[in-house]
């Protein structure tokens, strides 16, 4: 047997791009040799795979497999298939004739236990080895050399059962049956074994941390093609919450652990709770794992002692990616960052970018960014975090050429699950050229955010909203000016189908701004545009915009941007979604509709772990005189 090397270590990053589909790769790769294949995933799928990837088999045998499900149901046909260890492997070889045997022995098993998931109790399932019984095949039995061994499975599967009753017992009891099962539908032992979970659930969150199940039995009566089920629980006392230890930290400070969990003494006991607290706690992004335990008996005082074990992964992380659209050129950027600074999982990131290339060749124009990041979560209590920014742009977009330095801090606050609000204190200083000549701005304002999200996925909604209002009351020193910006925007979705095939979503958005003498009084980039991949997609970023005699780009004092999309899944990887965006923005406070602006296109998704892969092609409906033709738009999650 050849002796396998190690392989060089290649990992993938992806993050999410306003308008552009971005891979950080964050190992650097060793020389690729032409003699060697290394192998690497991204999706799931394999990459330069050679032969030395693949594991050896002691004793090879090969088999043949015929796979028989006599009723003619090809939707059952393809559950047995997708649970068949034999179906699945057909291509690949087993480990010696008792490799076989033990294999074929497992898949009746595993075939059964699909028959009883599509609540078939009556169902039989045969197999055959080399044409003799399983059951009567010697314990080391040995198959002829030379042919792949000849394997055949008969799935006699039987009529579907029903529920005919459903019996709860012991604290179960004052529970609804049918909030569990429902009489009349099929009895898959799946939903059966899930009723009694949830019987468990259910008194769990009524504050009963010891509850357990004490029988769950489901009889089937073949003649009537019935199942009789009985659930029955002892729920065992109420019990607060008790002292909380935190095991596994080796930099974090496990007091902050157990205080940023929010499981406080005293409080009622729920397992909602302990899912919260376990989500709050991966989200720091400073742990590899995250398990809550409760004791299995209750302290002396009466109440549940908890355990938080984590396991911390690596602080330290950087990254490099690219990003491309048709519209906007190029663009790369690189970062650095640390999750745990001073052991409370203060984050700090330093990052940069340069954007637009391929669009212009003067190395001048191009925009460059560079940011350092700091986050302090928990700095006044488990629900709040502190965060500071330096950022310094360089842009050079149609509308304006601008120096920016920002600096910012803030505190964000989460009143509720779904409620979040946000305010501190920004200090900016722009030197703008534009359609008003060259000017210095040096702006203070307090950006004020309030935010209610109540989406079922963040990457991948499906149902719920969200909706966002903005406040930023500003004050630009040099010219001794006031003006606010005002923005709000909601997005809902709503699934349609089984499993949510189709999803129709939609997005508004509006903003205005009050104040200042005059466009060229408020800085270029507080003006508004629309255009781009997160707006209005078919334009370039700001191609929307009031101009000038002279058809340059000023910016607006008010816009209202649109979005409907149809989410339409063709398989369980891959959608695809046509899309109308609209816009206007007006020279105006109050948005006039003189020039709405429309694109339409249709887009492709392509599920990961992560959110969809989005790719995206839209056309403006009426675009401006030599302006965009097209815009090719790609990321990670969808639209919005």
């Amino acid at each position: 047997m050849r002796e396998k090397k190690p392989l060089p270590a290649v990992n993938a990053v992806y993050r999410k791009a306003s308008a552009a589909f971005t891979i950080a790769t964050v190992a650097l790769l060793s020389p690729l040799s032409l003699n060697n294949a290394h192998a690497f995933k991204i999706f799931g799928m394999s990459f330069f795979e050679g032969d030395e990837e693949k594991n050896d088999v002691i004793d090879p045998v090969d088999y043949s497999l015929t796979l028989t499900e006599g009723s003619n149901d090809e939707d059952l046909k393809e559950v047995l298939e997708n649970n068949s260890r034999l179906f699945q492997d057909k291509d690949e070889p087993v480990s010696g004739d008792l490799g076989l045997a033990i294999k074929a022995r497992d898949d009746r098993d595993r075939l059964l236990a699909t028959l009883y998931e599509q609540a078939r109790y009556g169902g039989t399932v045969a197999v055959t080895v080399n044409g003799q019984d399983i059951d009567t095949l010697p314990p080391d039995p040995s198959f002829p050399d030379g042919a792949p061994v000849p394997v055949e499975v008969t799935v006699t599967p039987g009529p579907v059962f029903t529920l005919r009753d459903v019996l709860l017992k012991g604290d179960a009891i004052g529970h609804r049956p049918d909030d569990y099962l429902k009489i009349g539908e099929p009895a898959r032992s799946t939903d059966i074994i899930k009723a009694g979970e949830k019987v468990v659930e259910d008194l769990k969150e009524e504050g009963r941390p010891l509850a357990r199940l004490t029988e769950r039995s489901a009889t089937a009566d073949h003649a009537s093609e019935v199942v009789d089920v009985v659930l029955a629980a002892d729920g065992g006392p109420v019990a607060p919450v008790g002292a909380v230890t935190v095991t596994g930290t080796k930099t974090v400070d496990p007091a902050f652990v157990a205080m940023y969990s929010r499981l406080n003494g005293g409080d009622p006991y729920s397992p909602e709770n302990l899912r919260k607290a376990s989500e709050r706690l991966r989200q720091l992004g400073v742990f590899s794992s995250i398990t809550i335990k409760e004791a299995s008996q209750l302290a002396p005082d009466g109440t549940i002692p908890m355990t938080i074990e984590v396991s911390e992964g690596k602080h330290r992380y950087f990254g490099a990616g690219a990003q491309f659209s048709t519209t906007d050129g190029f663009g790369v950027q690189g970062y650095w960052g640390h999750r745990n600074l001073f052991g409370q999982a203060e984050s700090l990131r330093i990052e940069g970018s340069v954007n637009r290339i391929g669009e212009t060749t003067d190395v001048g124009s191009l925009d460059y960014s560079a940011g350092l990041l700091f986050s302090k979560p928990g700095a006044f209590g488990p629900a709040s975090a502190f965060n500071v920014s330096l950022k310094a742009q360089l842009l050079d977009p149609d509308a304006y050429k601008a120096t920016i330095f920002t600096g910012a801090a803030g505190a964000s606050f989460e009143l509720s699950e779904t409620d979040t609000v946000s305010f501190g204190g920004e200090l900016s200083w722009a030197d703008v050229e534009d359609a008003f000549g060259v000017n210095d701005y040096l702006t203070a304002a307090i950006p004020i955010e309030y935010i209610r999200d109540t989406r079922d996925n963040k990457l991948n909604p499906t149902e719920g909203y969200r909706a966002a209002l903005n406040v930023k009351p500003s004050y630009e020193i040099n010219g001794q000016t006031f003006f606010s910006s005002i923005e709000g925007s909601a997005s809902t979705y709503l699934g349609l189908g089984e499993e949510d095939r189709v999803v129709l979503a939609g997005k508004l958005s509006a903003g205005v701004l009050a104040g200042g003498d005059g466009l060229d009084a408020i800085p270029a980039n507080r003006r508004f545009y629309l255009g781009g991949g997160g707006t209005v997609r078919g334009y370039a970023y700001q191609e929307i915009s009031p101009r000038n005699a002279d058809d340059d780009i000023l910016g607006g004092r008010s816009y209202v941007n649109g979005t409907v999309e149809a989410r339409i899944g063709v398989t369980e990887k891959i959608g695809i979604v046509p899309f109308l965006d609209a816009g206007t923005v007006s020279a105006k406070t109050a948005p006039d509709f003189s020039d709405i602006r429309a694109g339409a296109g249709i887009g492709v998704r392509y599920a990961t772990p992560f959110g969809p892969i989005r790719l995206d092609v839209a056309v403006p409906l009426n675009a401006y005189p030599g302006g965009t033709k097209y815009g090719i738009y790609a990321g990670i999650g969808q639209s919005f």
